[in-house]
């Protein structure tokens, strides 16, 4: 069976489905996020349509009002809101990447030697590990409020509680987010093996897409979705005024 490569815009609603803000609000052209803590994706706004600099100004207002800094998020399509944003002072921050593989090719890495265990719910060790690498109740609320099938991965180096993950499914695409290794168990293999217990997961729940966004800047994790097949699909970033 040939593979469907998803474009940014698949990539983008199942980044919405499977990471949700916490209340969605209407602001002329664009889509407000409330995240409560959840990070930046879900705090930030959307554009649906061309917006004019006062549509910006009334969507800034609303953002503070819900107690959040002005934040709108830019993929490719958001080219001219770009230059827009950029006039008026709005600094870019944190671009982001899409990766992309068949899941069937990354589920065969699978090696079923116990490097990572499935939980229906996050156990208290996983989320140390997430308090650890800046995971906090905030973003573990936007797993707990997500529908559909999802689950989680506790990851072992030598029997040690080492890593956490958690994955979602919205259509045929899974998606993985909150990867987080330990620093004394990274280049052991624990992340290549939690990607692919992960895929196996989403492989038996129908998924035929393996997806995931990870900061641009963070080569050493996009070296190692390179080296596993992964595509770059696209990518977006943010305009914040401070």
């Amino acid at each position: 069976m040939s593979w469907h490569l998803p474009s940014e815009a698949e990539i983008l609603r199942t980044l919405d489905a499977t990471w949700p803000a916490t209340r969605y609000v209407g602001s002329g052209p664009f889509t407000l996020r409330r995240g409560d803590g959840g990070g930046q994706r879900v705090s930030a706004a959307t554009a649906i349509r061309p917006a004019a600099a006062a549509d910006i100004s009334t969507a800034a207002s609303a953002m503070l009002a819900m107690g959040q800094k002005p934040l709108f998020m830019i993929a490719s399509q958001d080219a001219a809101l770009d230059v827009v944003l950029a006039a008026q002072d709005y600094a870019i921050k944190d671009p982001v990447s899409f990766f992309a593989a068949p899941v069937a090719g990354l589920a065969r890495l699978d090696q079923k030697e116990l490097a990572a265990s499935q939980c229906q719910t996050p156990l208290e060790v996983m989320k140390e590990i997430w308090a650890a690498g800046g995971i906090g109740p905030g973003r573990l609320a936007v797993m707990a409020r997500a529908k559909g099938p999802k689950t989680y991965f506790l990851g072992r180096v030598d029997e040690a509680p080492s890593g956490a993950a958690y994955v979602a499914l919205h259509g045929k695409i899974a998606m993985l987010h909150a990867l987080e290794v330990l620093p004394s168990a990274r280049r052991k293999g624990l992340g290549q093996a939690m990607i692919a217990a992960a895929a196996t997961w989403a492989a038996k729940q129908g998924a035929e897409t393996f997806s995931l966004v990870v900061v641009s800047a963070n080569t050493a994790a996009c070296g190692l979705y390179r080296r596993l097949g992964m595509i770059d699909v696209g990518s977006y970033h943010y305009r914040i005024k401070e």
